[in-house]
């Protein structure tokens, strides 16, 4: 963590100096303008605005319809890929210090020998080794939202949302002939807290975001609509605080009874809690689950026949709901037909739940729509302060809808087997799921499941895969997959990945050959001086005047060697360069691989050490690109495939 820079200030360092004089205090009535419009405050729309509450110089507004934060929330499984996030953000110790870690997984089938019984058939590690440096946790929802929403107000712009509003209709100027309006999206919302009922309040914005879930006003504004299906089958959902003599009370479990359904166990945070999703009878073609009056008595109840033999003694339901099956898919994320993405460019977008729809049991809801936001977050910023072209502005849809549409035919496939009854092993004719062979589908879809398969496929941010053989595990298109180092500078043992950090900023990672760095013929002394003094470099093309020299593109180099064998002040200038208002020197640019723990990144990550190579990662901690050390005319050529050159 680096502070003190401009100036010695003390007190806790994660809150940022406001922006201007101080922040003004948020108006209780909507701006009348401003640059993005963020609808909804949930998971998807608080990552969202996080991500751009970090830019002062943006005008952000996010508008909620419920009257204050969420207390309660609905979701709770927090995968790897997504704490991985977190560590962008900033919180991701506060989330693990509280949540419950899912390291194992039981799996229960009929017994044998007397299949009104239920018995273990297996139990597995949740996730392989070396997935990734953070676990597979659960927390409520809602104290994610609470920690996004501290560092929204701890951010220079001291963004929070605006409660108690409505969205009433929202439309999309088409340019006159005069030229595109400025602020083009004009939404009305209707304010329904204490005193101010009824009041209607109009914002204009140069962008838009619907992140207002699965019956979106947004998106029904664009006349655009989820297209799936249902697969007539309820489940219901409770935590609850229980005694019980189920063995795996603490174990996320996967537990399928002979004729009484399925129960998913999840272990909930602080030791007590649990969600039990239980299976409920089969709904009849265009049937509604709301119409079979269900309570919580009668899933506590279908919770109890399934666990047979064993008891469950239900103290406290902190929290009930009931829901069907049905996954469904928006055709497009933004408000521009394919055919018109030529001429035309999006200036409203949905995300989360309100472009896809799917069941909760494999925890993927909440960590794909909060991945939604991180994807479209920078972009919006990149064009906005005039760094990058608004061309990337299509790649959103393009990248998440593909992501959106792998999640929905695994959910389809894993809730089937889910549901499905388990075989007699005593009848050749039995139909139903082997329970082996869910076990084997769990394990075969790990990565999936832990958010660390998702790929973006070739596009004017993510290159083409020419040079991968020198880092076969860092994957173009794929998150850049973290591996420890040590810092040069001060001997800090720490994750490589966790250098980049939610703040719009390109990373390159100059991973050097086995030369002498501090030569001034090596591979990275040479990159070195392309970047720093070159008229092609990126760095110089691309960083407005006066700013720092990694405003805009962050360099940094991991060394072959170990830390004691380098001199720090022998390596090149441009790794220690000098910023802020006194001229300070950032130590923080380079790194060695861990030996003492053997765990050596160029192993780790399959980088080749005769060669080294130059790995562009995008401000949303994915891989854009692999280059030799040398190919300083691609790397510059792929910034200006979308970088706008600074004043």
């Amino acid at each position: 963590m680096q502070f003190h820079l401009n100036g010695f200030k003390p007190g806790d360092p994660d809150i940022s100096e406001p922006a201007g004089q101080g922040a003004a205090p948020r108006a209780d009535a909507l701006p009348g303008e401003v640059d993005i419009l963020i609808v909804g405050s949930g998971p998807t729309g608080l990552t969202l605005a996080t991500q751009l509450a970090a830019f002062p110089d943006l005008k952000t507004c996010i508008v909620e319809q419920k009257p204050g934060p969420l207390r309660l929330g609905q979701a709770d499984g927090i995968a790897c890929r997504t704490v991985e996030m977190f560590e962008a953000f900033d919180f991701s110790q506060r989330v693990l210090k509280e949540a419950y870690w899912v390291n194992e997984t039981s799996f229960w089938k009929p017994d044998d020998a007397q299949r009104d019984r239920i018995a273990r058939s297996g139990r597995i590690q949740d996730t392989e080794d070396g997935l990734s440096e953070f676990p597979h946790v659960i927390l409520n929802q809602a104290r994610v939202h609470d920690f996004y929403l501290d560092v929204m107000r701890n951010a220079p712009s001291r963004l929070e949302p605006h409660y108690s509003r409505r969205l009433l209709d929202l439309a999309v100027a088409q340019a006159p002939a005069g030229g595109a309006p400025t602020h083009p999206v004009t939404a009305r919302f209707e304010r329904t807290d204490p005193g101010h009922e009824g009041q209607i309040e109009t914002v204009r914005a140069r962008f838009a975001v619907g992140c207002d879930g699965a019956h979106s006003a947004v998106r029904k504004s664009l006349g655009r609509a989820l297209h799936g299906e249902s697969a007539n089958q309820a489940w219901g959902v409770m935590d609850v605080l229980a005694i019980t003599d189920f063995p795996d009370i603490r174990i996320k479990s996967a537990i399928h009874s002979a004729s009484e359904g399925s129960v998913l166990i999840i272990p909930r945070e602080g030791g007590y809690l649990v969600r039990l999703y239980i299976e409920l009878d089969k709904l009849n073609e265009n049937e509604r689950v709301a119409s079979r009056q269900i309570t919580s008595d009668r899933l506590i109840a279908a919770a109890q026949r399934i666990l047979h033999p064993y008891t469950l003694d239900v103290k406290e339901v902190a929290w009930w709901s009931v829901y069907e099956i049905g996954q469904r898919l928006c055709d497009k994320f933004d408000d521009v037909p394919e055919q018109e993405e030529h001429a035309r460019l999006p200036r409203v977008f949905i995300a989360g739940d309100a472009c896809h729809t799917h069941s909760p049991k494999a925890g993927q809801g909440m960590n794909v729509s909060m991945q939604d936001g991180f994807n479209l977050g920078w972009k919006l910023a990149a064009v906005l302060r005039g760094q990058s072209t608004p061309q990337i502005l299509h790649t959103y849809s393009k990248e998440r809808q593909t992501v959106a549409k792998e999640l929905i035919d695994f959910d389809r496939e894993f809730a089937k087997m889910f549901s499905a009854a388990p075989k007699d092993p005593s009848r050749d004719d039995s139909e139903g799921i082997d329970p082996a062979e869910f076990q084997r589908y769990f394990v075969k879809q790990g990565r999936f499941t832990a958010g660390t398969e998702t790929r973006y496929y070739p596009s004017v941010i993510s290159a083409e895969p020419t040079h991968q053989e020198l880092a076969l595990g860092l994957v173009i298109g794929m998150r850049f997959h973290s591996a420890p180092v040590i810092r040069l500078a001060d001997a800090k043992p720490m994750h490589l990945g966790h250098a980049v950090k939610a703040d719009g900023r390109w990373r390159v990672f100059a991973f050097a050959d086995a030369a002498d760095p501090a030569a001034s013929s090596s591979a990275i002394g040479e990159l070195c001086r392309f970047l720093g003094e070159s008229e092609h470099s990126p760095v110089r093309k691309y960083t407005p005047a006066g700013a720092d020299a990694d405003a805009v593109i962050d360099v940094r180099a991991v060394f072959q060697q170990a830390h004691r064998a380098l001199a720090l002040e022998a390596m090149p200038a441009f790794l220690l360069p000098r910023k802020g208002r006194y001229g300070l020197i950032d130590y923080e640019k380079m790194f060695c691989p861990d030996l003492k723990t053997g765990q050596d990144i160029f192993d780790l990550r399959g980088i080749d050490r005769r060669r080294g190579c130059v790995v562009i990662v995008r401000p949303d901690q994915y891989v854009a690109h692999v280059l030799p050390l040398d190919a300083h005319a691609e790397l510059a050529g792929f910034f200006d495939g979308f970088m706008v050159e600074a004043d």
